[in-house]
């Protein structure tokens, strides 16, 4: 569930007038754009947006760009985006990181979006960058690595529910094969079962894996090799089979390494804060024993600390 605290009704035209208050004089209230932006949902956004440029023929996120800084600044770009637009520019920004790409953003939006979704997310992309995800991803990648990510950002994935239980027994046994018998990690079975199949599939063909062989296949993985491309398997099982998990542990290495990694905290909390925040909040009180409010103001500070306790739902 949303953490977002949004008013049912609001004039987005009053809005608008807030924020352009907000920038003007001799400096910027960003209480007053957190107190706005961060209690509205993706359509009311949406609505100031178009309302501002209808009142002042100006675009709200550039001038946001140019009154605000740093990583509160960066935060605040991405929410005001719409969702696809948002994931469009994670998924660039990942893609011509250096020396190498952010695959784990790249991995992250492929395995939990649905296929409207991340069609939705490659328009988007097109449209801001005049080149296909496929095209750039394609470009910044090689071997194994390109044929797995282009794989993930291609494929329509069946949406159905059904299961195929001797396929799964089957397959499970091809993975095991390759990964624990020929020490094939590159195998092209294993790219093909996790680009192709369904999720409910690839959860079934898991845990069969884990049943008959009596580990998990992340823990086979983690156990032999460690270079990026095996990485980029483990995180889009983990992704496919239980994203909340998943997504607070992303959390948790975020603000417990040695300087807070701003870049991967603002992306998990910007693009789940409409979706599933609320549950991924709880599996990290869980494991942690610290709610992530706590955790989020104990490691972060000024405007950018406040906004993401805004959309964390305080």
């Amino acid at each position: 569930m949303s953490t977002i605290v949004f008013p049912d009704h609001h004039s987005p035209a009053a809005d608008a007038e807030a924020l352009r208050k907000a920038c003007q004089g001799w400096g910027t209230d960003e209480k007053g754009i957190i107190g706005i932006l961060g209690k509205r949902n993706a359509i009311q956004r949406k609505l100031i947006r178009q309302a501002y440029e209808d009142l002042y023929q100006e675009d709200l996120i550039k001038r946001l760009e140019s009154e605000l800084s740093g990583d509160f600044e960066k935060a605040v770009y991405r929410w005001a985006l719409d969702p696809e637009d948002r994931d469009a520019v994670i998924l660039h920004t990942a893609i011509k990181k250096t020396p190498t790409i952010d695959y784990r953003a790249i991995v992250e939006i492929s395995c939990t979006s649905s296929y409207d979704e991340l069609l939705a997310i490659k328009r988007a992309y097109q449209i801001r960058y005049k080149h296909s995800l496929e095209e750039d991803l394609a470009q910044r990648t090689t071997s194994h690595m390109r044929t797995f990510l282009v794989g993930l950002v291609s494929i329509f994935r069946y949406q159905g529910e059904e299961i195929n239980a001797r396929l799964a027994n089957s397959e499970a046994d091809i993975l095991h094969g390759a990964i624990c018998k020929e020490k094939a990690f590159t195998h092209e079975e294993i790219i093909r079962i996790l680009t192709t199949r369904t999720k409910p599939q690839i959860i079934a063909t898991l845990n069969h894996y884990k049943d008959d062989h009596g580990t998990s296949i992340t823990k086979h993985l983690r156990d032999e090799q460690s270079c990026d491309y095996v990485s980029a398997l483990r995180v889009a099982i983990r992704c496919i089979c239980d994203h909340k998990k998943y997504y607070a542990k992303v959390i948790r290495q975020a603000l417990n390494r040695a300087g807070t990694d701003e870049e991967s905290l603002t992306r998990v909390v910007v693009t789940r804060a409409e979706k599933d925040l609320k549950e991924i909040k709880e599996v990290y009180h869980k494991r942690n024993s610290v709610t992530l409010d706590h955790a989020v103001a104990k490691d972060t500070s000024g405007d950018y600390k406040a906004f993401l306790l805004t959309l964390l739902g305080n």
